[in-house]
C-alpha cells in the first residue's frame, strides 16, 4: 500500500532537504545577520529605548531664606495654589527663593527674590543653612540647591508676585514651622535656633 502524498515518508524527506545546511559550494539561503539587522532587531530597539529612557539630569542652584520684619516678631512667607487641591483653595506656604542669575551672589540672588516675590527690601542678618533635592520636572531630573538666609525687613511694601506667586504674609515666628508646606523648609527653620534679629 502507497502513502498518501503529504501523510509521512516522502514529505518528511523533503522537509529533511529543505533544512539542510549548504553545501561548501552552495550559497547559504538566509543572508548572515548585518549590523543594519542588529540594529533593528526588537532586542536592539528595547535596550536603546531603555537607555534614552533615562531622564537628563539638570543642575540649579537657587537662594532666599526667610524674613524677620521690623519688630522681630513675624515672619515672611509666600503662598502658592496646591495644584493637587480640587478646589484651588489650598495654599501651600514657602520660603521665598529663586534662580541665582549669571554674575551673582548667592546673597545677591536671595536679596533680589525676597523683593520680587513679596515686595519687601531687606538685608541679610546671617546663613540659615543650604537644602538640596531632587524632583522630575518637563521631563527632566532636577538637582536643586537652595542657600538659605535670615534677613531683617528694611522697607518695601508687602505684595506677591503677580507671575508667580499667589498671596504672601506675615505670620508670628511661632507659627512658621507648622505653616510651612516643605519638611526640608521645616527642619531648616527648626534646628536655625532663635530667630530674633
Amino acid at each position: 500500500m502507497t502513502p498518501a502524498p503529504g501523510a509521512g515518508g516522502e514529505a518528511k524527506r523533503k522537509k529533511r532537504r529543505r533544512r539542510r545546511p549548504a553545501g561548501p559550494h552552495t550559497p547559504p539561503t538566509t543572508s548572515p545577520v548585518t549590523k543594519t539587522d542588529a540594529e533593528t532587531s526588537p532586542v536592539k530597539n528595547a535596550s536603546v529605548r531603555k537607555r534614552s529612557a533615562y531622564a537628563k539630569r539638570v543642575d540649579e542652584v537657587s537662594a532666599g531664606g526667610l524674613v524677620i520684619d521690623g519688630t522681630g516678631t513675624r515672619g515672611l512667607l509666600i503662598g502658592r495654589r496646591d495644584l493637587k487641591d480640587v478646589t484651588r483653595e489650598r495654599l501651600l506656604w514657602s520660603l521665598p527663593k529663586g534662580h541665582i542669575e549669571a554674575g551673582e551672589t548667592p546673597e545677591q540672588a536671595a536679596i533680589r527674590e525676597v523683593a520680587e516675590e513679596t515686595g519687601i527690601q531687606s538685608e541679610i542678618s546671617r546663613e540659615l543653612g543650604i537644602i538640596d533635592f531632587w524632583f522630575m520636572a518637563g521631563g527632566k531630573r532636577i538637582h536643586k540647591t537652595v542657600h538659605h538666609y535670615l534677613f531683617r525687613e528694611v522697607g518695601g511694601t508687602l505684595a506677591p508676585q503677580i507671575s508667580e506667586v499667589d498671596d504672601v504674609g506675615w505670620f508670628p515666628l511661632n507659627e512658621i514651622i507648622s505653616l510651612l508646606a516643605y519638611p526640608d523648609e521645616k527642619k531648616l527653620i527648626a534646628k536655625s535656633g532663635d530667630l530674633k534679629i
